[in-house]
This record gives C-alpha cells, structure tokens and sequence, in this order.
C-alpha cells in the first residue's frame, strides 16, 4: 500500500436538512439510517480500507463530537482526529488537514471525502479512488470526482466538462451551484455537465499552492503556524487562530478559481444523502410507493411519502401524498417532499423562536 495516500473525512456538520433525525448533538453521519448496524461514517471508512493506510486517515470534525467518533471508530488513534474549534465551512477545514498532513509527509497525496455519502457500487467506488490517486502521483492537478446524473436535480452544484485527457478524466470547464429545475434540465440534456460530489484528490503541496495562490488570507493563517503542525503547539495555535478565518467553502475559494482542476467522471451508485428526498429514493417502497424507516406504518389511500419514526409508535396516515413524516423525541416534521430545500429555514425559524431546544 501507498505510504503517501492520505484520507482525510469531514465529519463536523450538523445537517439540519435532515432536522429532526439529524441534531446538534447527533449528526446525520454518525446515524444508522438503513440498519446495518453501521453509521454512514463507518461506512466511509470501511470503503477506502486498504486504499489508504489506516494511520493515514484523518478525521475533521467539530470539537463537540470527538467522543462520538471515539466510540464508532475506536481503531483511531487521538492524533487522527483534528477538532475544529469553529465551524467555518470547508475551505479553513482543508486548508488546516493540508498544512498539517504537510508537516507529517512532504510527499503526501490527500483525498478529501465528506462522510454522509451513500455509495451504492463499491468496487466501481474503490476502483475510481485508485485511478484518482494514480492521476495526481506526480502531477500538479486538482482532480474532484462527477458524477454522472440521472434527472435534473436541482438541489446539487454542476461541473461542466471540457478537454479530455483520456476516457474518464476530463478539463474543468466550468462550476455551477444548485440550478433552478429549467436550468437542470438543459444541463442533463447536454451530456457535458456532472454533479458535484464534494469529493477531492491533490497533492499537500498543490492544495497549498493554490491555496496561496487563490484563498491567500486563509493560507496566511496557515501558513503562519507551520512550524507548529505535527508538534505539541498545534492545539494551541488552531483554537486560537481557526475562529478568525473566512467562512468559505473549498469550491468557492480555489475550485472555481483555478486552472489546473480536473474531473473524474464516475458511476458508482451515488448519492449525497443530504435530505429526506435522498434518503427516499435510497429505501424500499411498497407498491403505492411509500418508505418507512424503522418504524410500522398503515397508509390509506397515501402514495409516494417516506415515514421515520423513533421510538414504539404506529403511524397510520390517510390522503396522503408525497410528504416527509418524521417523529423523533420531541419533534415532529410534516412537509411535502417538493419543499425539502426549505427545511434548513424551518429549522432556523425553530431556533429563533425556542432557542436551541429542539435543534
């Protein structure tokens, strides 16, 4: 196995498109929605074993969920699990996994992976990982996976391709964050663009160049306390310098910026399950259409609706059709399926209104 081959998995969000299963104090990641026994996050880790050496894979999390990640992945040692002291999107979160990965292998190749992924086919999974690593081993590139689509989805970010540099790998042409369904649709029909998985490849030394090159603020950050990664001070210096950084994400701060980035396109059986809807389209249905997530359900003269309930409860349900229904503790969540991009503002409108209670 490749010494070089580094993973590191961002696990610090709180996913509150997924509210009320997915809160504060447990994440969607490290939730077992398909009861497998595992987490979406043990999962993650399962797929690139062997791939990349397990003392090469590092956890990105927020400081509050170090003991969740303890419990399900007691195989990591302390030192693999860098704790945000702030949440600030994904560009300061890279940036502190390059620089530190930097101080431990100057040689480093990173994979990037968030960890609320379901994908389907693994070995097409390990398969494309392999090919990815091998693309950038000695090449100054930024290589992201795409994903072929299959409707006009409306609630992921597009990249359109350009030159091809052989049969799977392409030139990024463009970036585009979530279209509106029309735009979806003539993106689906062109056969040039592909859904952005969120999942990257780069050298340490490429990702710090570029972002020195295109995020210099949040380089000066880093790049300020290197002689302290790897070392005792890096605590010290993170919990105090991470909080004063932009909150920005890594396609906004160098993706959209640079002009060494490059697409894998793929077909692995993906999905970022990132709403209800996702999580729909990835459950078992009756003949009317209807998922239940463990729980006993009677739905009358109701088609297409995805029910998720803790607890020893029944549901039953008349006229109902294509709605979320999802009762966990001291919440309950009923909106039609067409409205889950607004969730996030519902969830914030609770907030406001009853502080952190139900969030």
């Amino acid at each position: 196995m490749n010494k070089n081959r580094y993973c590191v998995i961002m696990c610090g969000g709180v996913g509150s498109r997924f509210w009320p299963y997915s809160r504060t104090n447990l994440p969607k990641q490290f939730i077992d929605f398909f009861g497998t026994g595992k987490s979406l996050l043990q999962m993650t880790i399962e797929r690139i074993q062997g791939i990349v050496p397990d003392e090469n894979i590092i956890m990105m999390t927020n400081a509050q969920y170090a003991g969740i990640i303890a419990e399900q992945l007691p195989q990591l040692r302390p030192e693999q699990i860098l704790l945000e002291p702030a949440r600030r999107n994904t560009a300061p979160c890279i940036a502190w996994a390059a620089w530190h990965i930097k101080s431990l292998n100057p040689d480093a190749q990173i994979m990037v992976a968030p960890s609320d992924h379901l994908i389907l086919k693994t070995e097409e999974y390990r398969d494309s990982v392999n090919k990815a690593f091998d693309f950038i081993d000695g090449r100054d590139a930024i290589l992201t996976l795409g994903i072929k689509p299959n409707r006009p989805e409306t609630g992921y970010g597009y990249i359109q391709v350009g030159e091809a540099f052989n049969n799977d790998i392409k030139k990024v042409k463009t970036f585009t964050e979530k279209p509106n369904l029309e735009l979806a649709r003539v993106f689906l029909e062109t056969g040039e663009f592909f859904w952005n998985s969120g999942m990257f490849f780069w050298s340490a030394d490429t990702i710090i160049k570029a972002m020195t090159d295109h995020a210099p603020e949040i380089a000066h950050v880093f790049d300020g306390g290197k002689d302290t990664f790897g070392r005792e001070g890096e605590t010290a210096f993170i919990n105090a310098k991470y909080p004063s950084c932009s909150n920005i994400s890594i396609d906004f701060a160098v993706m959209e910026k640079a002009n060494n980035v490059y697409v894998e396109c793929v077909d692995f059986g993906w999905s970022d399950l990132g709403t209800w809807g996702s999580l729909y389209d990835n459950s078992e249905k009756n003949s009317e259409g209807n998922a239940t997530q463990g729980c006993n359900a009677l739905m009358f003269n109701s088609r297409n609706n995805i029910v998720a309930v803790k607890g020893d409860k029944l549901v039953v349900a008349s006229g109902l059709n294509d709605y979320i229904v999802a009762d966990v503790d001291d919440a309950l969540l009923i909106v039609p399926k067409d409205e889950e991009q607004k969730i996030r503002l519902y969830v914030n409108e609770a907030k406001a209104q009853f502080g952190d209670k139900y969030i």
